[in-house]
């Protein structure tokens, strides 16, 4: 019998050998080449067109009858039904954007007719599925066990592709998250279906009922609809800051499923010994109430000093255009915009800002807009309910008077 030895260090994943002999080989997690059956067909295929010369062969090759049984049908995508979303929670706590991706999904699932489901993860989490109903879920998957506790890609990407094979939605959107940047694309991958990343708009077309995402792209010059019309289920993560949540409703009724993933030590390809959290102070744009933000009317670091003290008398925080950032007058994490943060607050007041369409996007769903400009052609006057013509630094310090006349922000 052969042995057919791999080394990893060489294999570049480029699934050669796999295509020569699909019962011999398969790509693993890890982008690795691993031996099914040593014997299979085309094995020795395999190890002779590897580019890398990674797979080694030792001994004489016993062919293996090829079954003759035919595989399990695939399903179909009739098959997949309902809207799903991955309810990320840190800490016990529910992240914002879940409830963003309720909203939304709630108007998905009653346009197409279907059940809005949610997934929870973690060890002790259960109490948070009446916050999920309330938000508008018809049902809530919980999934419990101590290898969930931490977010762990393998585990929860594992935990998830099983419910999704189980339960097939035909929707299934994350929020755009570190922890969602990092599960989405490793699911979409197992699951042999498409992934649109960081959504800021997401529609049923009507007459095929498939999901239209859109994002910017090309650094948000331009705006890009995604489709997914031959794989399920159609997958997104979405930008948080951009969907809009339902007001909660506690008389609300739904149903609450234990769904057991069956992971075990095998499903752990990595282990946390220990998170360090760094003490860093980064602007809170996607929670904040009001947010003063200057662009490249500001004129430097100076001129947002002026800004800052309008902030303090709102007890707002400070954002910035795409400007700002790159010329160092401000914080990456400051900016506002389809580059930067996507921000919903009740009150939005643009300083010395153009308003070029990749910012508007970040910020014209704000309840409140007031634009400050010199130039009465700009287009941020166009999102505007307010719009000031004139010198900044003239208009704020008058604000700033009767902000603080009228007890504003305290």
């Amino acid at each position: 019998m052969a042995e057919v030895k791999i080394n990893v260090d060489d294999c570049i994943g480029c699934g050669i050998c796999v295509k020569k002999s699909p019962e011999g080989y398969e790509i693993n997690d890890e982008m690795k080449a691993i031996v099914k059956n040593p014997n299979a067909p085309g094995i020795q295929e395999g190890a002779d067109d590897c580019p890398v010369n990674a797979i080694e062969i030792i001994g004489d090759i016993v062919p293996v009858a090829v079954p003759t049984t035919a595989p399990a049908a695939k399903p179909s995508i009739g098959d997949y039904k309902g809207v799903m979303v991955f309810a990320e929670q840190r800490g016990g706590e529910l992240v914002k954007v879940v409830f963003e991706l309720l909203g939304r999904g709630r108007g998905l699932a009653d346009e197409l007719g279907v059940q809005l489901s949610a997934t929870l993860m973690g060890q002790g989490i259960e109490g948070l599925a009446p916050k999920l109903i309330a938000a508008g879920a018809d049902k809530v998957y919980i999934i419990q066990d101590q290898r969930l506790e931490k977010y762990n890609t393998s585990c929860y990407a594992n935990a998830m592709i099983k419910l999704i094979n189980s339960e097939k939605p035909e929707i299934v959107l994350y929020g755009a998250t570190h922890i969602g940047r990092d599960l989405g694309p490793r699911i979409a991958k197992r699951l042999n279906t498409g992934l649109t990343a960081d959504c800021t708009e997401l529609t049923i077309e009507e007459g095929t009922n498939m999901l239209l995402q859109t994002r910017p792209a090309f650094g948000g010059n331009i705006m890009a609809t995604i489709m997914c019309p031959d794989h399920r289920p159609q997958m997104s993560t979405v930008r948080p800051g951009i969907m809009k949540a339902l007001e909660p409703d506690a008389s609300k009724q739904g149903e609450i499923v234990n769904f057991d993933a069956g992971l075990t030590d095998a499903d752990v390809m990595t282990r946390i010994i220990e998170i360090v959290k760094e003490r860093k102070q980064v602007a809170n744009l996607e929670d904040a109430k009001v947010i003063v933000s200057g662009g490249r009317g500001v004129g430097g670091e100076e001129g947002f000093k002026t800004i800052q003290a309008l902030a303090d008398v709102l007890n707002a925080e400070i954002g910035g255009s795409r400007v700002a950032v790159e010329k160092g007058w401000i914080s990456k994490d400051h900016q506002v915009g389809q580059t930067g943060k996507s921000v919903r607050p009740q009150l939005y007041i643009a300083c010395g800002i153009s308003g070029s369409i990749q910012h508007r996007a970040g910020m014209q769903n704000s309840d409140f807009i007031i634009a400050i400009n010199k130039d009465p052609a700009a287009q941020i006057f166009t999102v505007a309910d307010i719009g000031i013509v004139g010198d900044l630094f003239e208009i704020i310090p008058v604000l700033i008077e009767e902000f603080k006349a009228a007890d504003f922000g305290q």
